[in-house]
C-alpha cells in the first residue's frame, strides 16, 4: 500500500440536492405566518407572535441538521490524478 498517496476534498453538492429542504421550510414559515395573521385578527397578537416563534424556533434545528447531513453525504476524498 502506498503511503505517499494524495487524497482531493470535493463536494458534489448542488442547489438541486437541497432544493426540496428549502421548499419544505418555505412552506412551513408560510403556513406559520398564516396562522399568525389568523390569531392576530382574532385579538390574540400575543398567542399569534409566541406561535409564530415557536415554530421558527423549532423548526430551524431540522433545517439546519437536514442541510449539514445532506453537506457531509456529498464531500468525498477522491485519489489524486496525478500520483
Amino acid at each position: 500500500m502506498d503511503t505517499n498517496r494524495t487524497l482531493n476534498l470535493r463536494c458534489t453538492l448542488t442547489f438541486g440536492d437541497i432544493y426540496g429542504q428549502i421548499l419544505i421550510w418555505m412552506a412551513v414559515i408560510f403556513v406559520s405566518l398564516a396562522a399568525g395573521l389568523a390569531l392576530m385578527g382574532a385579538s390574540k397578537p400575543l398567542f399569534a407572535l409566541l406561535g409564530v416563534g415557536l415554530i421558527l424556533v423549532l423548526s430551524l434545528p431540522f433545517l439546519l441538521f437536514a442541510f449539514t447531513t445532506t453537506l457531509l453525504n456529498h464531500i468525498a476524498l477522491v485519489p489524486d490524478a496525478e500520483a
